[in-house]
């Protein structure tokens, strides 16, 4: 129960059932919403492609739970994303698909509508309409096939020929694109990398590496405190016995040096899953109790409501048909913190570990809410109005399927985003596309100081207007590899990623990097040597944004 299907029956196109090696224009690998993106920029430009999944889903996070669309200034949205947004528009534009309430019933913060396009939306909606875009590129979709981490991967003369899956399964290709949020496409191609954060000296930040609660002033006078939101804002003892240190520490929470203030480290932010919860009584699921339910792990949480404060599901934006999508609030939630550090590098098992964990973790709490009777009545009460959907992640106990994976490989390239270009303090000549939401990071470690327990990372300060990413940043140096692009695990730092990992912009940039495919292929020449007046030009042409004109 609960457990990702990765070994299952591989549902492909006509042409994947031949055997051997299959030979494309273009091999994407990842069906997130830049892998699906890339595929229809790919076909529009004459190129046919594959889209390997490693499970039987397409969207990544859009169609696992993100609903709530993080971009900031929906303006600096164009191209293909924009046309995402649209057909979810046109979705709900009609009155059948309003099931569980009214169209004039339903409220949004970010349900705002413009230029008719919707940005918030149900997972099964945006499955519905990824597999659409995939079907409209022609493209063969792959399913349920993983990239062999051994010798997966093979280049002749810098340029990946071929990969081949667990399976033996081997694909062969002109250009290729790694659109998974891991980087194992990059990494095993040789290209460089980083996992963690990066100290604020390496590339002289203020924003990046390890971040106590200080107070950061901006250049325009606006004062933000970092990291006093998503921590624990009661003292709460950090040990198995209320106050003894001889007890132990709670699970999740650790005694070792948390690091000194601005150095780098191998943490990264925490994941959690975007659940979508409904109230509507004829769709609600209850809880489950996990197998490997430990109420122990939520001891922290118990304590903390007992402090006079649960928040624990503040954050649920509302979706059509009274749904959710919730995410991580306060000092205790959804971040499972901590419990993913080894997943960026991780083998399938210790993925497939972590995986289950965070399911564990986060199923486990939202039971003990509704069911330990220690938790005030008034809490459960509350908890309990919710349930999982009937009619959302069918095949996977109502569950979603896509972990969120908030940062994992970062590619080092020739230019590197930081902190500087959000700020717009360095500007790029080589836009393929704008990133407009904060730089954002969850937090990192859980650890115990003075007999309390403090969680650090947490990182929330706004960029004061949309700024452009390099086309550097989302191919590798040449010197590593002439033919593959890389549009979600971009060259960046840890908190300029923080503010570049959108959905919205993930397609952004999945159509660029097709696009310069593309134009590699037609021209013969590796993608670092395109001419980026041409790929500007289609870029333009396709209707993307690429410079902030306000």
């Amino acid at each position: 129960m609960f457990l990702r299907v990765i070994h299952s029956i591989t549902i492909v196109c006509l042409s994947a059932l031949m055997g051997g090696s299959m030979e494309y224009d273009i091999v994407i690998y990842g069906g997130t919403s830049a892998g699906v993106s890339a595929a229809l920029q790919a076909s529009r430009m004459g190129n046919h492609c594959v889209i390997i999944q490693d499970n039987s889903h397409l969207g990544g996070l859009t169609s696992g739970g993100l609903g709530a669309t993080d971009i900031g200034n929906k303006a600096a949205i164009g191209g293909i994303s924009r046309e995402f947004y649209r057909h979810v528009y046109d979705h709900y534009a009609d009155d059948s698909a309003w099931i569980f309430q009214k169209r004039d019933v339903y409220r949004s913060q970010r349900q705002a509508q413009d230029d008719n396009s919707m940005w918030t939306f149900e997972p099964h909606v945006a499955e519905k309409i990824m597999r659409q875009m995939a079907a409209d590129a022609n493209a063969d979709v792959v399913f349920n096939e993983r990239l062999d981490l051994n010798d997966g991967v093979v280049k002749k003369n810098g340029r990946i020929h071929s990969i081949k899956m667990e399976s033996g399964k081997v694909f062969a290709g002109k250009m290729f694109i790694d659109a998974t949020y891991e980087g194992d496409l990059l990494a095993k191609a040789g290209v460089s990398y980083h996992v963690g954060r990066e100290s604020n000296a390496t590339y002289d930040e203020t924003l990046n590496g390890v971040h106590f609660n200080l107070y950061y002033l901006t250049d325009r006078g606006r004062l933000y405190r970092n990291t006093y939101h998503h921590n624990f804002t009661r003292p709460i003892s950090p040990y198995v016995v209320l106050g003894d240190r001889e007890s132990g520490l709670l699970p999740g929470v650790h005694g070792d040096d948390p690091g000194t203030h601005g150095e780098g480290d191998h943490r990264i932010q925490a994941y959690n899953f975007r659940i979508c919860m409904t109230d509507a009584p004829e769709n609600r699921i209850p809880f489950p109790q996990p197998e490997n339910y430990n109420p122990l792990r939520y001891e922290l949480l118990l304590r903390y409501i007992e402090a006079g404060v649960f928040d624990v599901i503040n954050l649920s934006t509302p979706m059509p048909n009274r749904k959710t999508d919730t995410n991580n609030f306060g000092g205790f939630s959804s971040d499972n913190i901590g419990m993913n550090y080894e997943y960026p590098d991780g083998d399938y098992e210790t993925r497939e570990r972590i995986f289950q964990d965070h399911i564990d973790y986060q199923l486990g709490m939202m039971w003990f809410l509704c069911n330990d009777e220690r938790i005030p009545d008034n809490v459960r009460a509350q908890v309990n109005r919710w349930g999982l959907c009937k009619d959302e992640f069918q095949d996977t106990d109502h569950w979603p399927h896509q972990l969120y994976v908030r940062e994992a490989r970062r590619m080092i390239s020739d230019i590197v985003m930081t902190q500087y270009h959000c700020e717009s303090k360095t500007v790029v000549d080589d836009s393929v596309g704008l990133a407009a939401y904060g730089m954002d990071s969850h937090n990192v470690q859980r650890f115990a100081a003075y007999g309390i327990v403090r969680n650090e990372g947490n990182v929330e300060v706004g960029v004061e207007t949309p700024y452009p990413i390099s086309y550097q940043a989302i191919r590798p140096q040449k010197s590593e590899c002439e033919n593959l692009l890389v549009p979600v695990c971009v060259s960046s730092s840890h908190i300029a990623f923080g503010s570049i990992r959108m959905e919205p912009v993930f397609m952004v940039l999945g159509q660029s990097a097709a696009t310069a495919a593309s134009l590699a292929i037609k021209d013969d020449l590796a993608v670092q040597d395109i001419d980026y007046s041409k790929l500007r030009e289609r870029l333009l042409q396709d209707k993307q944004v690429l410079e902030w004109k306000n």
